[in-house]
C-alpha cells in the first residue's frame, strides 16, 4: 500500500482536509472552553478564552495578510478580503453588507457554535465579550485605523436573521 501525503492529494481532496482541519481546530477550541468551565466556571472560561483570542487572531490575520501579499493598512477592503480567509469562513456562512471605502458590516449568518447549541435545545453562548477582543484585534492587526463596534452578539437579542454584527469603520 502506497502510503499518501498531502502532496498527493487533488485539489478537492486539499479543500476537504482545510475544511476538515478548520472543524478540528473549532473542535478543540469548544472542548478546551468546556474542560476549563467545568473545572473553573463560566466567568473564568470566558476570561481565559479572550485573552487566548486576544493573541491567536493576531496571528491569524497576520498569517493572512502574508499569503494573501495584503499591504500594512489595506484599510476595509483588505479586512474584507482576510474575513474571507478566516478558519471560520470555511465553516459558516457569513457575509459583507453595506461595503464603502471608510466602512463595512459584517455578518455571521450560520454559525456552527451556536447552531448546534440551538439543535440541541441549549441556550445560546454568550461569545459577545470574546467576540468584541477577536474582531477588534483582527481587524487592528489588517489596518491600525479601522475601529470595530458590535451590532448584535449572543447574549444581546437578534436583530436579523444573522447570529452576530459586526461594524467596521475607518474614521
Amino acid at each position: 500500500m502506497k502510503i499518501k501525503t498531502p502532496g498527493d492529494c487533488t485539489r478537492e481532496e486539499l479543500l476537504e482536509l482545510l475544511n476538515d482541519a478548520a472543524k478540528n481546530w473549532l473542535a478543540h477550541d469548544g472542548l478546551w472552553f468546556q474542560a476549563v468551565e467545568k473545572q473553573c466556571g463560566m466567568e473564568t472560561a470566558i476570561k481565559l478564552d479572550a485573552a487566548a483570542w486576544e493573541k491567536f487572531t493576531v496571528i491569524e490575520a497576520e498569517r493572512i495578510m502574508k499569503r494573501l501579499n495584503l499591504p500594512p493598512n489595506g484599510g476595509i477592503p483588505a479586512l474584507i478580503q482576510a474575513l474571507n480567509f478566516r478558519l471560520y469562513a470555511y465553516l459558516n456562512k457569513q457575509e459583507v453588507v453595506e461595503v464603502s471605502d471608510k466602512r463595512c458590516v459584517f455578518r455571521m449568518v450560520e454559525c456552527r457554535v451556536q447552531d448546534a447549541r440551538k439543535r440541541k435545545n441549549l441556550p445560546a453562548f454568550h461569545c459577545k465579550p470574546v467576540g468584541i477582543v477577536e474582531y477588534t484585534n483582527f481587524a487592528k492587526t489588517i489596518d491600525p485605523r479601522i475601529q470595530t463596534r458590535c451590532i448584535t452578539c449572543p447574549p444581546d437579542a437578534p436583530k436579523g436573521n444573522y447570529w452576530c454584527g459586526w461594524e467596521f469603520t475607518i474614521a
